[in-house]
This record gives structure tokens, sequence and C-alpha cells, in this order.
């Protein structure tokens, strides 16, 4: 209650200062005085002359900083949320009564949680305190700033008469170097990054204070999208992007059920036969009105609306139908690839559930790829998500560790969850044939796996000369748009009876399976 009577006293000294600082305002002083005389003389005069200075000085209008910088201001040196917005909307009326201009920017620390999960909470909140003075030496006297999340600044800048996108965008990495200064802590210097999202006052038509500041938070996750240390302005076509992923949350549930959103399905062979050795099953949405929509635009949907796992069982239920029409078609697909992601993994029922699905398919457990990501299995504890994935390989399926390379799963924990193939990341993949560093790199992997025992599958295969240098590596499967793009169900059969058609015309590439 309190904040709310500090923040509308706040607004009305704000809307009375820049009243009586007004020219027009001004101009009346002389005519008031007058007034006063030839209504009370002397007297009314006097009294005229000493109230309205006190009157000026209560609101603030003689010190336009004071209110930014004077009340409200905490310890820290940042306003407080209330008078922060009040801060806003004052800067923001003062522009639109005057050729004045501004900008609003967000920033926030990049991987906080880790900070806070590596160096405790209490560096944290020191690092915190230190990124809070350097953003203050940054700005002028006149410019507000608040801390408005565990990690997240926002920042109002005084009107000035110019201020173009390169002032802003100098202003934004003047910030930025400010804070990645090392921080020392106990000692240990603790190096951060930031992303900053900022909106200029010209960006915003018809708008309020309230929008210009969103506006700002959105160019901050577009920053953060594009992270570390990004810098995004804001813009129409962002506003329009925000406006579309806020549609498709609300679509997703929708989508899923209706089957909009279905596997399809890439192929994956042996470097030695030229077979079919499995398909993955990959999400896509076909849209009545959007078309085809990005897994990138889609996929963050779906995990905001709490989804995922929802998602799982759509594409299990379709990747298992396909075998069974691959099956009845007469053609050899003995695996079908399902990804699961950390919500899937952390329900106690998942072994139950793809037991369900199996019966219910009259499948066994060995035509079941189960794709786990490498940092799902790098930060996974000794709980549910490793109890799942070593039950799932109990039971029979098989367990890939996709995108190996991009994270930090060690050999133990290769071992430890029963990963019976890891799939080569398609960053080591990409020009392998011309790039001898990458492919020293693929046969350290590979030498690793067959120590261990376990397959390998390169991904983001796309030319011949890729795929011959897997296979003369040793690398058991490809995958990739230079095997067969994404499909959806009813090319497969086709795609699948001219591949077969191509292996009795060449010769095979024959592996290099020594040492």
């Amino acid at each position: 209650m309190s904040g709310v009577l500090a923040e509308n006293w706040a607004r009305i000294r704000g809307k009375v200062a820049g009243f009586l600082t007004r020219p027009m305002a001004l101009a009346f002083l002389p005519a008031l005085s007058l007034g006063a005389f030839w209504i009370g003389g002397d007297t009314a005069l006097i009294a005229a002359a000493v109230i309205m200075p006190l009157i000026y000085m209560l609101i603030g209008g003689s010190d336009s900083n004071r209110f930014t910088f004077g009340v409200g201001r905490m310890a820290s040196g940042m306003l407080d949320k209330s008078l922060f917005a009040a801060m806003v909307q004052r800067t923001f009326d003062k522009a639109q009564e005057t050729t004045l201009t501004s900008a609003t920017f967000r920033i926030e620390i990049d991987d906080a949680d880790e900070l806070a999960e590596r160096y405790g909470q209490a560096a944290s909140d020191t690092v915190v305190s230190r990124v809070s003075e350097r953003l203050i030496a940054t700005l002028r006297d006149g410019d507000a700033i608040a801390q408005t999340g565990d990690f997240k600044f926002s920042i109002c800048l005084q009107p000035v008469r110019q201020l173009d996108l390169e002032l802003c965008i100098q202003l934004a990495g003047r910030m930025q170097s400010a804070l990645e200064e090392p921080i020392s802590i106990d000692g240990t210097s603790v190096y951060i990054t930031s992303s900053v999202g900022f909106c200029q006052l010209s960006r915003i038509s018809n708008g309020t204070a309230e929008s210009w500041m969103e506006a700002a938070g959105t160019a901050l996750r577009e920053a953060q999208h594009h992270g570390p240390s990004a810098i995004r302005a804001y813009s129409d076509e962002m506003k329009r992007k925000s406006q579309t992923k806020a549609e498709l949350r609300e679509e997703v549930a929708k989508a899923l059920e209706s089957g909009q959103i279905r596997p399809w399905f890439q192929p994956q062979i042996s470097t030695d036969t030229g077979l079919v050795t499995g398909f993955e099953a990959l999400a896509r949405w076909q849209h009545p009105e959007r078309g085809m929509i990005s897994p990138a635009d889609f996929l963050p949907a779906i995990e905001q609306a709490d989804m995922l796992e929802r998602l799982a069982e759509v594409m299990m239920f379709h990747a298992f139908n396909a075998l069974k029409e691959w099956d009845k078609a007469g053609v050899v697909v003995p695996k079908i690839g399902v990804n699961f992601a950390g919500p899937e993994l952390k329900n106690p029922r998942l072994i139950d559930k793809v037991k369900w699905e199996l019966d219910r398919f009259d499948l066994t457990p060995e035509r079941l790829t189960v794709e786990v990501l490498e940092t799902v299995v790098a930060g996974a504890p000794d709980d549910v998500i490793s109890r799942n994935i070593n039950g799932l390989g109990e039971l029979g399926c098989s367990v890939d560790l996709d995108d190996f390379g991009t994270g930090h799963a060690s050999i133990a924990s290769i071992r430890r969850f029963s990963v019976s193939r890891i799939k080569i990341d398609r960053s080591f993949v990409m020009k392998a044939d011309l790039d001898p560093e990458q492919q020293r790199m693929i046969s350290a992997i590979l030498t690793m796996a067959e120590r261990l025992n376990v397959e390998t599958l390169a991904e983001g295969v796309e030319t011949v000369g890729e795929h011959a240098l897997l296979a003369q590596l040793g690398c058991n499967h490809v995958q990739g748009f230079g095997i067969g793009k994404p499909m959806p169900f009813d090319q497969t059969l086709d795609w699948i009876a001219v591949h077969n058609a191509k292996l009795q015309d060449v010769p095979r590439i024959i592996g290099n399976r020594t040492g």
C-alpha cells in the first residue's frame, strides 16, 4: 500500500513539476504576481513571492535530477521499482510534450544460474552488487536505473535532444565492457558477460510508458537468443515475432491433439552395407494458416507451455505406427529414434509408459532408440533421470547420446548410462573431408568409442566426400541431408525403394575397420 502511495505521489510531483517548468507556465508568473497585488496589496504580493517558490521546490521542480536520484534511492544506489516506473512515465510524458527523446535499456547477466551454482549465493550477491556499481558509473546523473530481477537491471535515459541508434549501441557496449572486467571474490577472479536490449522512444508509436519498457524487454530476450554478450535494438519486426511466439504458445496444445504436429523421418544408413539401419523421428508443425513452422520457433513454445512430455507421447505414438506400416509394406527398418528431453526423463512412470506403448503396437523394445542430449546426461545426477535411462536400456531399448562433443559428458557418464551409440555432432562433420583438424577430432572420438565398445553415428553429413571419409575412418552409421532430408511418412516408402535400387548399381563404401 505504501509503495502504491509513493508511486502515485511521485507521479503527481512529476506531472506538476513538468507543468511548472514549461515555458507557458513560467509566462503566467508575472500575471499571478500582479493578480495577487491587485487583490491583496503588498501582503498578498509578498505571500505569493514566498509560497510559489516553496511549492516549486516541494514538487522537485528546482532540480530534475533530485527526483531521479534523491527520493527512492536504495543503499545500493538503485531506484526502487515504483519510483523507477514513475521516472519512466515522467520521461515519456516530457518527451511527448517536447522535441526531446530518450531510450530504455534492459540488461541481464548471462548464465546467472550457473554463477550461483558454481560460486554460491553469497558470491552471487557480491557480483550483483558490483554490477550495480559499474552500471551506475557508466550513466549520467540524470539517468534512472533500477534492479528489476535477481540478475536484471532496467535503465531509462534522461531526455536529450538527439539520441540515434549508434549512440545507444555505444552505450550498451560500454555497459557490457564495464561488466566484463574481472570481479574479485575471496581471491578468485570471476568473469561475467551480459546481454542488452534497448528501445528508442522514437520506435514506440501510439504507445505508453509501460509498452516502452516492455519493448526493451522484448529486445533483451532477442539478444539472449543470440548470446552471450549480444545487443539488440527493438524493431517492429521483433514485435511481430514476439506476437507470433505468444500466439504459438496458445496454439500448441490444439496442434498436438489435432495432428498438426507430427514426426517427419530422417534416414540413417550403415557405412559398411549402405542399408537403412533406422530413422529418426523429428517433430514438424504443419500449420493450417502459417504453413510449415520451424522447430526452432515452435519447440521453445512447447517448452514454455510445459508440454514437452505430451510432445514425446505424440512422437512415440506416430513413430511406432510408422514401424508397423513399414513392417506391413515388407521393408526393413530395424529401429526408430525418438528424442527424450529432461521433462520426459523426470517422469517416474516413463518406463511403464514406454512398455505400454510397445505392447500396444506389438513391438519389441529393440525397435526403439531413445535419443538423449549429451547436455542432459552430463547434468543428470543419480536420480529419476538416471534410473529412467538405465531402465530403458535394461528393457532392451538402444540409448543414443545425441550431439556428442557439444556438452561435457565424461567417459564415466557413457558407461553409467549404458549408452549403446554416440551421435557425433555435425560441427565435427562439416567439411571434414577437407579439414585435417576435423579429421583428427573425429578419429579421436571413433577410437574412444571403439575402446568402449560403443557404436557411432555421424550427424549432418551433406556431401559424398564427408560420407566416404567417415566410412574410411570407421564410423558405423551416417545421417544428414546428403543421405536424405526429413520427410513425411508417406514419402519414406518411395525413398527406401529408390535408395535400395541405388545399392544394386554402385559399389558399396568399404570402411577401414582395422586397428
